[in-house]
């Protein structure tokens, strides 16, 4: 579902100055970062509420249990539409600035949730979850801004703190996703349209523009969400390293698309049960992404962060796969998180390859890229989970494994390729 944490010392005026070049170090905590980071956090409450009813509310809907095409198909649009609108709004947030684009977007998932809080038809929860994917990819824009108001130095810190609030917002998200979802299953839909127009509100009132628009004419094909993918082709140097990310993203997807199946069809649990383990890796990951980003960093370098946190992946996957007792899987999920060590590493690494007007862009194309894993990964594992359903719910862990041992080759490359000289 899914992490970057330096100090500063220039002034801690609310409203970060307008720039078009690298800035002098900032506080480590001024307004802008504590509205970011708790737009984030309620952002991932809305999404995690949804989490523990989904595969109950298929089942409303179709009238069966057979829903491996549903839940793949529900997954991968999200993720489509995240895909086409990425690179888009990061492209928008560039020309007109990060905050209009972070509103309507906001305001846009508020509306969204509440009419998928009454949707009876399947065909309307597709629609619903489409809309909700093209709202969802203001992340790319969030992530721009904190890169706007953050010196390189300080980057993979403010990275791993951005994701440790994402983790925030699970350890109440699930969890109250299922107390709701067992009270009544549409009742989270409803919660994560308060919580969104709650951020709407937040980012309305408190949030300043993080950087001058470039307000140029906007042609219409620069709208084209391939546009920024061709950009990545003459950025050749950029290949690898959106490759590296492609890989983790796949692989994160197995969690967000057979978590709650799993636990129901293994150990027989409720959506309290599916919503607290999912509370409970929120729990690790916000420790793991508040403390260790930097840390492993300096003693590992960033290659070695990255390879780091793919075998703690690995371990942790076997150890599910064979799993006989849900107090088994809180055991094993701090090494479930600690998986994610190096991925604020990559993030900085990638932001140092272009100059500060296409880091919207840069952003864009790399939640594209996540997104297109996104597409491809959800109807692959559904679809490999529903047959090994009946015999072994577990062998899901597995073939996360064997993704991971293929791509390990390109991710030893990919990291190796893009590593940067040290920053003078």
């Amino acid at each position: 579902m899914p992490p970057a944490a330096g100090n500063s010392s220039h002034s801690t005026d609310p409203a970060p100055p307008v720039h078009h070049g690298p800035r002098h170090p900032g506080p480590p905590l001024n307004r802008p970062l504590i509205v970011i980071f708790a737009a984030v956090a309620l952002d991932a409450v809305g999404i995690g509420l949804i989490f523990p009813i989904l595969p109950r509310l298929l089942e409303e809907v179709t009238l069966s249990r057979d829903i491996a095409t549903a839940m793949g198909v529900m997954i991968a649009l999200y993720a489509a539409m995240q895909f086409v609108f990425a690179p888009v709004l990061g492209a928008l947030s560039d020309n007109f600035g990060r905050r209009p684009v972070l509103l309507v977007s906001l305001a846009g998932a508020a509306v969204d949730y509440l009419v998928m809080a009454f949707a009876p038809h399947l065909w309307m929860l597709l629609i619903g979850r489409a809309i909700a994917g093209l709202t969802s990819a203001n992340m790319a824009v969030a992530t721009a801004y904190l890169t706007d108001i953050t010196p390189e130095d300080q980057r993979a810190r403010r990275f791993g703190l951005f994701n440790a609030m994402f983790g925030a917002g699970f350890i109440v998200g699930p969890v109250l996703g299922g107390l709701l979802g067992d009270y009544w299953l549409r009742l989270p839909f409803i919660a994560a349209a308060i919580l969104n127009g709650c951020n709407f509100l937040l980012a309305l009132f408190v949030l300043p523009e993080s950087r001058k628009p470039a307000r140029q004419r906007i042609e219409l094909a620069a709208l084209n969400p391939l546009r920024p993918l061709r950009w990545l082709f003459t950025m050749r140097h950029l290949l690898p390293i959106v490759a590296v990310f492609f890989i983790l993203a796949a692989t994160g997807e197995a969690y967000g698309t057979c978590w709650a199946l799993w636990g129901q069809d293994a150990f027989g649990w409720n959506g309290f049960w599916v919503g607290l383990s999912l509370g409970a890796f929120g729990v690790c990951q916000m420790l793991v992404q508040a403390f260790l980003p930097g840390p492993a960093s300096r003693l590992l370098g960033e290659r070695g962060a990255v390879l780091a946190g793919i075998a703690a992946a690995c371990t942790a996957l076997a150890l599910l796969a064979f799993a006989s007792a849900g107090w088994m899987v809180f055991a094993i999920m701090p090494l479930v998180a600690l998986s994610g060590i190096g991925a604020p590493s990559l993030q900085a690494l990638a932001t140092r390859q272009v100059d500060a007007d296409r880091q919207g862009q840069l952003q864009g194309v790399l939640a594209s890229a996540m997104s297109l894993a996104s597409i491809v990964a959800p109807l692959g594992f559904s679809t490999f989970y529903f047959v090994v359903r009946d015999q072994w719910p577990g062998a899901i862990w597995l073939s996360v494994v064997a993704v991971y041992a293929v791509a390990l080759p390109l991710v030893l490359l990919g990291t190796r390729a893009t590593r940067p000289a040290a920053p003078a």
